[in-house]
């Protein structure tokens, strides 16, 4: 029996492909909400057409006006980020943005552990003290509506570049530039910090003459948006499309010392690899210590500076992985004994690392599809990380009960926030209760979605490289995923440390494949003579040499 529920998307005619692409392309694209021939040409061309007039996202004239008077007076900027890969690379595109313009600007992430996420009152007069009378932020700052008033007393000035949720009330910034406020004129919602603060330097540096200098950054956009998993469309495609090709010939000396640690080859760089090599490295520094390592790593042009920072990474990724089994481990058992088949699986104890929450609730709620919230009890305020599942916003959940909350912010499926001690117990409540009432019901086992069935056979010659011409895949442009049915199973061997993973070679009709199931070396029972089969292509590389095999998502014995 599958494990998941297959879902085959609706199949297009033949007759429906447009003129000169290839049916299955075709529907590849159709599947992707793309089936007019322009559009089509456009998506697979992912072409400087896909921008976006900056001045589209609210408040935009607002924000570059007030920043050019600061240049003009010579006023001292700070910019404030966060400590994970998307604040951090909003960071750093920012501030050496404002510095080719010449503007007397330092970077600010505060420390997760010590100081907490977003803006902060003690933050804002520390840098008040400093001689700050600006701030912009990358990344946060939407729901900051004290630290605002605050700043405001005390004659700062603050300029909010975000994307996360707006709450009903905007803070009382001089300009407050995020593509989810219900007024935003933008063509999309959906950028990363980073991409926000990509836009705001583009409409700095309109009519400047400064493109090639927007181009480099390009490498910053990238890795902040696969990082934060944006769907990779539109005006994110073709910045990702661009940025993958800058990073395969990174110019900063961190990233190719990073590169060397991970053991990976320049020229191999895709989404796939900033997504899991890259990006838990980037972000192992704010999950365990200072993000600030991160902000160096990127901006050294020292030698010898890039490999102490990329080999601390490489320290601090190792033992981040540690924790994380660890948390894992302790919040699975925890959970398990509360009972699984709960709406809403909330777990919390008062030796949760806080770093490393959301990355376990994320793994959590693959494991149980349910959305998972792990909390870290304090003596008098509490943490809480939690992921969810397409069908339950978690956002706006918290939003429900933002009267007991001390602080919360996110996205549908990821968010964050503070609640005392004494309101937890209420909290837990409500979030249970309105799990229950929205996910009542509904099948709650993992959906694949299928792009289409096919027989192996029409995989073979050139399939892969005109499949290639839909990537970068990632968030919102998944791996073409196919189903083939009555496919022979001639050998089977479990391999990995544990015997964790599947090695399958597979034949229908003529063809012969080799496959890997990973996590799904515990299931050769399930295995018959003949099996339907969910999968990708996947190209393996080993020692030098290159070979197409399957990655299977699912399998089940055929009817």
């Amino acid at each position: 029996m599958a494990r998941t529920h297959w879902n085959l998307l609706p199949q297009i005619e033949q007759t429906a492909s447009p003129p000169g692409i290839d049916h299955l392309i075709a529907q590849l694209l159709h599947n992707r909400g793309i089936s007019d021939p322009n559009q089509a040409a456009l998506f697979i061309s992912a072409d400087q057409r896909l921008e976006v007039d900056p001045f589209l996202l609210p408040d935009m004239h607002q924000a570059v006006n007030r920043t050019y008077q600061a240049l003009f007076a010579g006023e001292k900027i700070a910019v404030y980020g966060d400590f994970d890969a998307d604040g951090i690379t909003a960071t750093v595109l920012l501030v050496q943005g404002l510095q080719a313009l010449g503007a007397n600007v330092i970077p600010y992430i505060p420390h997760r552990l010590s100081e907490g996420y977003g803006l902060r009152i003690p933050a804002l007069e520390k840098l008040h003290k400093q001689g700050i009378s600006l701030v912009i932020t990358v990344d946060t700052g939407i729901t900051a509506i004290e630290e605002v008033d605050k700043a405001n007393k005390i004659g700062m000035d603050i300029i909010i570049t975000d994307h996360h949720v707006p709450p009903q009330n905007l803070p009382q910034a001089r300009a407050v530039v995020n593509p989810k406020r219900s007024d935003s004129a933008y063509s999309s919602t959906e950028l990363a910090g980073v991409g926000v603060a990509f836009k705001f330097l583009q409409a700095l540096l309109k009519g400047r003459g400064e493109e090639d200098m927007l181009h480099r950054s390009l490498d910053l956009v990238t890795l902040g948006t696969i990082i934060d998993m944006v769907p990779l469309l539109g005006e994110n495609r073709y910045w990702v499309r661009q940025g993958l090709e800058l990073l395969k010939d990174t110019k900063r000396l961190g990233l190719q010392e990073m590169l060397r640690c991970a053991g990976l080859e320049p020229d191999s760089v895709d989404a796939d690899k900033v997504s899991w090599i890259l990006g838990p490295r980037i972000n192992a520094a704010g999950r365990l210590d200072d993000a600030n390592t991160s902000y160096l790593l990127l901006i050294t042009q020292d030698r010898q500076e890039a490999s102490l920072l990329a080999s601390d990474l490489e320290q601090k990724n190792a033992r981040r992985r540690q924790v994380t089994d660890q948390l894992m481990s302790m919040a699975k058992e925890h959970i398990v004994a509360g009972g699984v088949e709960r709406p809403l699986l909330m777990a919390g104890h008062d030796n949760y690392p806080q770093g490393v929450m959301g990355l376990v609730a994320g793994r959590l709620v693959d494991e149980f599809n349910r959305p998972v919230v792990l909390v870290r009890i304090g003596s008098e305020t509490c943490r809480g990380s939690g992921r969810s599942i397409p069908q339950f916003d978690l956002m706006a959940a918290l939003q429900q009960c933002q009267d007991i909350l001390s602080d919360f912010g996110g996205h549908t499926k990821a968010a964050g926030f503070v609640v005392s001690v004494d309101n937890l117990p209420q909290l837990q409540q409500r979030l249970a209760d309105i799990a229950e009432s929205q996910l009542a019901g509904l099948d709650l086992r993992p959906h694949l979605d299928i792009d289409a069935e096919v027989p192996l056979a029409s995989l073979a010659g050139d399939t892969l490289q005109k499949i290639q011409q839909l990537a970068p895949f990632g968030c919102g442009n998944p791996m073409p995923t196919f189903l083939s049915r009555d496919v022979e199973v001639i050998q089977q061997q479990r391999v990995g440390e544990q015997g964790d993973h599947l090695r399958l070679k597979l034949r229908q009709k003529s063809m012969l494949w080799d496959a890997i199931a990973f996590k799904m070396g515990n299931r050769t029972e399930e295995l018959g003579a003949l099996i339907d089969i969910v999968y990708t292509l996947q190209v393996d590389r080993w020692n030098g040499n290159e070979q197409l095999r399957l990655n299977l998502l699912d399998f089940a014995q055929s009817c």
